[in-house]
Protein backbone atom coordinates (compact mmCIF):
# COMPACT_ATOMS: atom_id res chain seq x y z
CA UNK A 1 0.00 0.00 0.00
CA UNK A 2 1.08 3.41 -1.04
CA UNK A 3 1.86 5.66 1.90
CA UNK A 4 -0.52 8.94 1.88
CA UNK A 5 -0.61 11.46 4.34
CA UNK A 6 -2.00 15.02 4.00
CA UNK A 7 0.44 16.86 5.96
CA UNK A 8 -1.80 19.23 8.71
CA UNK A 9 -0.77 23.10 9.38
CA UNK A 10 2.42 22.42 7.03
CA UNK A 11 3.60 25.90 6.25
CA UNK A 12 2.32 27.16 9.57
CA UNK A 13 4.62 24.02 11.66
CA UNK A 14 7.66 24.90 9.43
CA UNK A 15 7.71 28.27 9.54
CA UNK A 16 7.34 28.16 13.61
CA UNK A 17 10.47 26.82 13.62
CA UNK A 18 12.34 30.02 11.97
CA UNK A 19 14.92 27.30 9.92
CA UNK A 20 18.34 27.95 9.58
CA UNK A 21 19.88 26.72 6.42
CA UNK A 22 22.82 25.07 7.79
CA UNK A 23 20.61 23.75 11.29
CA UNK A 24 20.19 20.33 12.86
CA UNK A 25 16.40 19.79 13.48
CA UNK A 26 14.66 16.38 14.36
CA UNK A 27 11.29 15.32 13.04
CA UNK A 28 10.50 12.94 15.55
CA UNK A 29 7.14 11.85 13.87
CA UNK A 30 8.71 11.22 10.13
CA UNK A 31 5.30 9.67 8.90
CA UNK A 32 5.36 9.84 5.26
CA UNK A 33 8.14 12.77 5.44
CA UNK A 34 5.11 15.89 4.46
CA UNK A 35 6.41 18.05 6.98
CA UNK A 36 9.96 17.06 6.73
CA UNK A 37 10.07 17.92 2.71
CA UNK A 38 9.26 21.12 3.44
CA UNK A 39 11.36 21.40 6.38
CA UNK A 40 14.64 19.90 3.55
CA UNK A 41 13.89 22.38 1.45
CA UNK A 42 14.69 24.97 3.80
CA UNK A 43 17.94 23.11 4.51
CA UNK A 44 21.20 23.91 2.52
CA UNK A 45 23.44 21.18 1.83
CA UNK A 46 25.30 21.34 5.44
CA UNK A 47 21.69 21.23 6.86
CA UNK A 48 21.04 18.03 8.34
CA UNK A 49 17.41 16.13 9.08
CA UNK A 50 17.00 13.50 11.85
CA UNK A 51 14.09 11.69 10.88
CA UNK A 52 12.50 9.61 13.24
CA UNK A 53 9.57 7.04 13.08
CA UNK A 54 8.98 3.57 15.04
CA UNK A 55 7.13 2.63 11.80
CA UNK A 56 9.70 0.63 9.47
CA UNK A 57 6.85 1.78 6.86
CA UNK A 58 7.11 4.82 7.41
CA UNK A 59 10.69 5.25 7.67
CA UNK A 60 11.17 3.60 3.97
CA UNK A 61 8.14 5.67 2.39
CA UNK A 62 10.12 9.19 3.79
CA UNK A 63 13.24 8.12 3.17
CA UNK A 64 12.57 7.40 -0.96
CA UNK A 65 10.20 10.67 -0.80
CA UNK A 66 13.10 13.00 0.49
CA UNK A 67 15.98 11.80 -1.77
CA UNK A 68 15.64 15.07 -3.92
CA UNK A 69 16.71 16.47 -1.23
CA UNK A 70 20.07 17.66 -0.95
CA UNK A 71 20.56 18.23 2.69
CA UNK A 72 21.92 15.36 4.93
CA UNK A 73 19.62 12.96 6.19
CA UNK A 74 19.49 10.17 9.02
CA UNK A 75 16.70 7.74 9.48
CA UNK A 76 16.21 6.15 12.62
CA UNK A 77 13.63 3.49 13.82
CA UNK A 78 12.78 3.88 17.19
CA UNK A 79 10.41 6.24 19.96
CA UNK A 80 10.69 10.29 19.76
CA UNK A 81 10.65 10.14 23.16
CA UNK A 82 14.22 8.82 23.27
CA UNK A 83 15.58 11.57 22.00
CA UNK A 84 18.43 12.00 24.14
CA UNK A 85 19.35 8.47 23.49
CA UNK A 86 19.49 9.02 19.83
CA UNK A 87 21.14 11.85 19.87
CA UNK A 88 23.93 10.62 22.33
CA UNK A 89 24.46 7.53 19.81
CA UNK A 90 24.68 10.44 16.41
CA UNK A 91 27.18 12.51 18.73
CA UNK A 92 25.14 15.19 18.60
CA UNK A 93 25.21 17.56 21.49
CA UNK A 94 22.01 19.86 20.76
CA UNK A 95 19.69 20.21 17.75
CA UNK A 96 18.16 23.88 16.35
CA UNK A 97 15.35 22.83 16.33
CA UNK A 98 12.13 19.64 16.04
CA UNK A 99 8.86 19.02 15.55
CA UNK A 100 6.18 16.55 16.33
CA UNK A 101 3.21 15.50 14.75
CA UNK A 102 0.92 13.30 16.88
CA UNK A 103 -0.94 10.77 17.06
CA UNK A 104 -1.74 7.97 14.08
CA UNK A 105 -1.33 8.56 10.38
CA UNK A 106 -3.80 9.03 7.50
CA UNK A 107 -1.75 5.75 6.43
CA UNK A 108 -1.81 4.06 9.28
CA UNK A 109 -5.46 4.13 9.40
CA UNK A 110 -6.29 3.80 6.10
CA UNK A 111 -4.04 1.06 6.09
CA UNK A 112 -7.20 -2.32 6.86
CA UNK A 113 -3.68 -4.68 8.04
CA UNK A 114 -2.80 -2.17 10.43
CA UNK A 115 -5.89 -2.70 12.56
CA UNK A 116 -6.16 1.07 13.72
CA UNK A 117 -9.11 1.91 11.89
CA UNK A 118 -13.57 1.02 13.12
CA UNK A 119 -14.12 1.36 9.09
CA UNK A 120 -12.25 -1.50 8.16
CA UNK A 121 -12.49 -4.69 9.42
CA UNK A 122 -9.12 -6.49 10.56
CA UNK A 123 -7.04 -8.47 12.84
CA UNK A 124 -7.13 -6.09 16.29
CA UNK A 125 -3.51 -5.14 16.33
CA UNK A 126 -2.88 -1.14 16.45
CA UNK A 127 1.03 -1.34 16.80
CA UNK A 128 2.84 1.66 15.37
CA UNK A 129 6.08 -0.40 15.73
CA UNK A 130 4.92 -3.94 14.72
CA UNK A 131 7.97 -5.44 16.75
CA UNK A 132 5.79 -4.49 19.55
CA UNK A 133 4.68 -7.56 21.84
CA UNK A 134 1.36 -6.06 23.17
CA UNK A 135 -1.61 -5.66 20.31
CA UNK A 136 -4.54 -4.08 20.58
CA UNK A 137 -6.40 -7.59 20.93
CA UNK A 138 -4.51 -8.32 23.57
CA UNK A 139 -5.61 -5.69 25.54
CA UNK A 140 -9.41 -6.56 24.95
CA UNK A 141 -8.98 -9.58 25.92
CA UNK A 142 -6.64 -9.52 28.70
CA UNK A 143 -7.40 -6.73 30.19
CA UNK A 144 -10.28 -6.20 33.83
CA UNK A 145 -13.72 -4.48 33.17
CA UNK A 146 -11.88 -2.31 35.69
CA UNK A 147 -9.20 -1.37 33.76
CA UNK A 148 -10.57 -1.04 30.37
CA UNK A 149 -13.05 1.29 32.09
CA UNK A 150 -10.10 3.30 33.15
CA UNK A 151 -8.37 3.34 29.75
CA UNK A 152 -11.71 4.04 27.96
CA UNK A 153 -12.76 6.98 30.31
CA UNK A 154 -9.80 8.77 30.54
CA UNK A 155 -8.33 7.79 26.72
CA UNK A 156 -11.82 7.88 25.21
CA UNK A 157 -12.94 10.50 27.25
CA UNK A 158 -16.51 8.12 26.98
CA UNK A 159 -19.18 8.56 28.67
CA UNK A 160 -20.08 4.82 28.17
CA UNK A 161 -16.99 3.63 29.49
CA UNK A 162 -18.03 0.90 32.06
CA UNK A 163 -20.90 -0.22 29.88
CA UNK A 164 -18.22 -0.88 27.05
CA UNK A 165 -16.10 -2.52 29.11
CA UNK A 166 -18.67 -4.56 30.68
CA UNK A 167 -19.71 -5.75 27.25
CA UNK A 168 -16.51 -6.56 26.19
CA UNK A 169 -16.07 -8.99 29.06
CA UNK A 170 -19.20 -10.45 28.29
CA UNK A 171 -18.82 -11.02 25.15
CA UNK A 172 -15.23 -12.47 25.66
CA UNK A 173 -16.34 -15.07 27.52
CA UNK A 174 -17.99 -16.60 24.99
CA UNK A 175 -14.69 -16.77 22.48
CA UNK A 176 -11.96 -14.21 22.07
CA UNK A 177 -12.48 -10.70 20.26
CA UNK A 178 -10.05 -10.66 17.79
CA UNK A 179 -11.12 -8.36 14.76
CA UNK A 180 -11.86 -4.50 14.75
CA UNK A 181 -15.51 -5.69 12.89
CA UNK A 182 -16.46 -7.80 16.35
CA UNK A 183 -14.95 -4.79 18.88
CA UNK A 184 -17.27 -2.53 16.64
CA UNK A 185 -20.38 -4.81 17.09
CA UNK A 186 -19.50 -4.82 20.69
CA UNK A 187 -19.15 -1.03 21.33
CA UNK A 188 -22.52 -0.82 19.20
CA UNK A 189 -24.30 -2.94 21.37
CA UNK A 190 -23.45 -1.24 24.58
CA UNK A 191 -23.89 2.34 23.37
CA UNK A 192 -27.43 3.27 23.58
CA UNK A 193 -29.26 3.82 20.54
CA UNK A 194 -30.27 7.67 21.47
CA UNK A 195 -26.24 8.17 22.07
CA UNK A 196 -25.45 6.37 18.82
CA UNK A 197 -27.74 8.89 16.70
CA UNK A 198 -25.73 11.69 17.83
CA UNK A 199 -21.74 12.62 17.55
CA UNK A 200 -19.13 10.99 15.97
CA UNK A 201 -19.18 6.65 14.88
CA UNK A 202 -19.81 5.49 18.51
CA UNK A 203 -16.34 3.39 18.29
CA UNK A 204 -14.27 6.18 17.75
CA UNK A 205 -13.70 6.94 21.32
CA UNK A 206 -12.99 3.32 22.10
CA UNK A 207 -10.60 3.13 19.33
CA UNK A 208 -8.69 5.65 20.11
CA UNK A 209 -8.45 5.31 23.89
CA UNK A 210 -7.02 1.28 22.99
CA UNK A 211 -4.64 2.60 20.62
CA UNK A 212 -3.56 5.46 23.27
CA UNK A 213 -2.76 2.03 25.51
CA UNK A 214 -1.11 -0.16 22.92
CA UNK A 215 1.45 2.98 21.93
CA UNK A 216 1.73 4.26 25.48
CA UNK A 217 1.26 7.53 23.68
CA UNK A 218 0.49 9.99 26.21
CA UNK A 219 3.35 8.43 28.65
CA UNK A 220 5.72 8.85 25.70
CA UNK A 221 4.47 12.30 24.98
CA UNK A 222 4.70 13.28 28.60
CA UNK A 223 8.96 12.02 28.56
CA UNK A 224 9.43 13.71 25.10
CA UNK A 225 8.14 17.22 26.29
CA UNK A 226 10.76 17.53 28.59
CA UNK A 227 13.73 15.41 26.75
CA UNK A 228 13.11 17.64 23.37
CA UNK A 229 13.29 20.83 25.44
CA UNK A 230 16.56 19.46 26.74
CA UNK A 231 18.22 19.42 23.48
CA UNK A 232 17.21 22.37 21.81
CA UNK A 233 20.43 24.76 21.48
CA UNK A 234 19.80 28.52 22.85
CA UNK A 235 16.73 29.90 20.49
CA UNK A 236 16.04 26.45 18.80
CA UNK A 237 12.43 26.19 18.51
CA UNK A 238 10.13 23.17 18.86
CA UNK A 239 6.73 22.54 17.19
CA UNK A 240 4.02 20.39 18.11
CA UNK A 241 0.89 19.46 16.93
CA UNK A 242 -1.76 17.69 18.75
CA UNK A 243 -5.37 16.09 17.94
CA UNK A 244 -6.97 15.83 21.16
CA UNK A 245 -7.45 17.44 24.68
CA UNK A 246 -5.15 14.99 26.59
CA UNK A 247 -1.98 15.75 24.13
CA UNK A 248 -2.77 18.96 24.19
CA UNK A 249 -2.98 19.35 27.72
CA UNK A 250 0.39 17.74 28.39
CA UNK A 251 2.14 20.09 25.88
CA UNK A 252 0.45 23.08 27.23
CA UNK A 253 0.96 22.49 30.55
CA UNK A 254 4.88 21.41 30.21
CA UNK A 255 5.84 24.25 27.99
CA UNK A 256 3.56 26.14 31.01
CA UNK A 257 6.11 25.25 33.46
CA UNK A 258 9.40 26.07 31.01
CA UNK A 259 7.84 29.60 30.57
CA UNK A 260 6.79 31.07 33.60
CA UNK A 261 9.25 28.38 36.43
CA UNK A 262 8.37 30.83 39.04
CA UNK A 263 7.12 28.88 42.66
CA UNK A 264 6.57 31.81 44.77
CA UNK A 265 3.76 32.72 46.13
CA UNK A 266 1.23 34.68 44.28
CA UNK A 267 1.22 38.03 47.28
CA UNK A 268 5.19 38.37 46.31
CA UNK A 269 6.09 41.64 45.06
CA UNK A 270 9.23 40.22 43.39
CA UNK A 271 10.49 36.89 42.75
CA UNK A 272 12.53 35.36 45.15
CA UNK A 273 12.66 31.46 44.03
CA UNK A 274 15.39 32.14 41.75
CA UNK A 275 13.54 30.12 38.58
CA UNK A 276 14.29 31.41 35.86
CA UNK A 277 12.22 30.70 32.66
CA UNK A 278 13.86 28.17 29.84
CA UNK A 279 11.25 28.70 27.15
CA UNK A 280 8.86 31.70 25.50
CA UNK A 281 6.26 31.09 23.44
CA UNK A 282 5.85 32.10 19.84
CA UNK A 283 2.42 31.09 20.15
CA UNK A 284 0.37 32.51 22.30
CA UNK A 285 -3.09 30.55 21.29
CA UNK A 286 -2.93 27.39 19.59
CA UNK A 287 -2.48 27.52 16.06
CA UNK A 288 -5.58 26.28 13.80
CA UNK A 289 -6.42 24.76 10.39
CA UNK A 290 -7.86 27.56 8.17
CA UNK A 291 -11.15 27.42 5.65
CA UNK A 292 -9.33 25.80 2.80
CA UNK A 293 -7.34 23.28 4.66
CA UNK A 294 -10.28 22.62 6.84
CA UNK A 295 -12.30 21.58 3.60
CA UNK A 296 -9.29 19.63 1.97
CA UNK A 297 -8.75 17.80 5.15
CA UNK A 298 -11.30 17.06 7.24
CA UNK A 299 -8.77 15.35 9.64
CA UNK A 300 -7.17 18.72 10.22
CA UNK A 301 -10.38 19.89 12.05
CA UNK A 302 -8.96 18.81 15.76
CA UNK A 303 -5.33 19.95 15.47
CA UNK A 304 -3.47 22.35 17.48
CA UNK A 305 0.12 23.53 16.79
CA UNK A 306 1.95 24.88 19.93
CA UNK A 307 5.23 26.53 19.24
CA UNK A 308 7.91 27.32 21.74
CA UNK A 309 12.16 29.07 21.83
CA UNK A 310 14.45 28.07 24.35
CA UNK A 311 16.15 31.09 25.61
Amino acid sequence: MEFKHISVLLKETVDGLDVKKDGIYVDGTLGGGGHAAELCSRLSEKGLLIGIDRDIDALNAASAALEKYSCRKIFVQDNYSNIINILEKLNIDSIDGAMLDLGVSSFQLDNPDRGFSYMQNAALDMRMNRNDEITAEDIVNDYSAEELTAIIREYGEERWASRIADFIVRRRRDKRIKTTSELVDVIKAAVPAAARRDGPHPAKRTFQAIRIEVNDELGQLKKAATDFVKVLSSEGRLSVITFHSLEDRIVKETFSEYVNPCTCPPGLPVCVCGNKPLLKKITKKPVTAGKKELEENPRSRSAKLRVVEKI
